[in-house]
C-alpha cells in the first residue's frame, strides 16, 4: 500500500520545523564557538595594537632622554665650548687647557737651555739650582751677605763634670737666634749636675762683624752669666769674643771657639773657655760636642757635653 503524500500545508509545516531544529542546533554549538573565536581575535588584535603603541612610546622616550641629558649638561657646564670663529675658538681652547702660560714658557725655556747646555730636560727639571739660574742669575755677593752660613739651633744634651767627681748632668739652650736681618743673635743656655754641685745659666748677645755667609766670622759677646760650684758662686756681666769657622754652609758642619769673662776686674772674676764641634746628621738634626773650662782664683772646673741640636 502506497503511503499517502502529505499535502502542501503539511509539507510547509514540516520544513518549518526542520529549519527551526537546525537553527537551534547552530545557536547552541556552532554559533557559540564562532562567537568565542571572534571575541578571541578581537582581544588579540586590541592587545597587539596596545603593545605596538607602548613600544613606539618607549622608543620615542629613549630617543629624547639622551638629548635632554646633553642639553642639561651643556647648560650646567662652566667650561666654555670651542666656537666656530677662530678667535673664539682660541680663547675657548685657552680656557680648557690646564697648562698656564707661565708653565708653557718655563717648559720652552728648559727645552732651549737643554739644547744650549747639551743636557737632557729631565736633568734640568730635577735640579733646582739650574732652574733658578735659568730664571734669573743670582747675586752671589748679596746672598753671602744675607744668607747665613750657620743656623739657629735648639740644644738638649748630656753633660759630664770631670772636676766635680765625674758628676753627670744635663744641658739645654738656644744658639744664635737671629734678630731681624742683621748679624745680631741671641743665645741662652742652662746646665746643671744631677747632684746639684754644679749649675750655670746665662744669656748672651752676639754681633757677627763679617757677612753672615762668610766661612770665617767673628762676634763680640755681651751678656749675663751665673755660676755656682761646690767652692764658690758668682754672677755678673759676661763679655768676650766668639770665633766661628763654618766648614759647610747652612749649618752642616762648623767649629766655634768662645772666650768670655764673668765679673771682670773683681775678686770673683771667672774666665770661661768653650770649644764646640757640630756636624749635621740630617737636614734638621745635628750632633755637637762641647769642651768647657772655668778658671777662677779658687778653683779650675771643667765640663764635657754631648748635645743633640735641632735646626728649625
Amino acid at each position: 500500500m502506497t503511503p499517502k503524500r502529505p499535502d502542501a500545508q503539511t509539507r510547509v509545516f514540516m520544513h518549518s520545523r526542520n529549519l527551526g531544529n537546525w537553527y537551534n542546533k547552530f545557536n547552541s554549538s556552532t554559533f557559540q564557538q564562532f562567537r568565542i573565536h571572534y571575541l578571541y581575535r578581537v582581544v588579540l588584535t586590541i592587545s597587539l595594537s596596545l603593545g605596538i603603541t607602548l613600544l613606539k612610546d618607549a622608543r620615542r622616550a629613549v630617543g629624547i632622554a639622551p638629548k635632554a641629558i646633553a642639553d642639561t649638561a651643556a647648560n650646567e657646564t662652566p667650561l666654555v665650548a670651542p666656537s666656530i670663529d677662530l678667535e673664539d675658538n682660541y680663547l675657548s681652547q685657552t680656557q680648557l687647557n690646564p697648562m698656564t702660560t707661565a708653565e708653557s714658557e718655563s717648559q720652552t725655556t728648559i727645552e732651549s737651555a737643554a739644547q744650549e747646555l747639551d743636557l737632557s730636560p729631565e736633568i734640568i727639571e730635577g735640579s733646582p739650582v739650574l732652574r733658578r739660574w735659568l730664571e734669573e742669575v743670582p747675586n752671589v755677593l748679596e746672598e753671602i751677605r744675607h744668607q747665613p752660613s750657620f743656623r739657629t739651633r735648639l740644644r738638649l744634651g748630656y753633660s759630664q763634670f770631670p772636676s766635680t767627681q765625674q758628676a753627670g748632668g744635663f744641658n739645654f739652650g738656644v744658639e744664635d737666634l737671629f734678630i731681624g736681618g742683621t748679624g745680631l743673635t741671641l743665645s741662652t743656655d742652662y746646665q746643671a749636675s744631677f747632684n746639684s754641685d754644679r749649675q750655670a745659666f746665662g744669656v748672651d748677645l752676639r754681633y757677627y762683624l763679617r757677612p753672615l755667609g762668610s766661612y770665617i766670622n767673628v762676634a763680640p759677646v755681651v751678656g749675663y752669666r751665673n755660676l755656682e760650684t761646690g767652692d764658690y758662686s758668682t754672677d755678673g756681666l759676661n763679655v768676650g769674643v766668639r770665633l766661628l769657622l763654618a766648614l759647610s754652609r747652612t749649618g752642616a758642619a762648623d767649629i766655634s771657639f768662645t772666650q768670655s769673662f764673668v765679673s771682670v776686674g773683681s775678686s770673683e772674676e771667672v774666665g770661661i773657655t768653650t770649644l764646640s764641634f757640630g756636624y749635621a746628621v740630617t737636614p734638621h738634626l745635628r750632633l755637637s760636642t762641647d769642651i768647657q773650662k772655668q778658671n777662677s782664683i779658687e778653683e779650675k772646673d771643667s765640663r764635657v757635653g754631648i748635645v743633640l741640636e735641632w735646626m728649625p
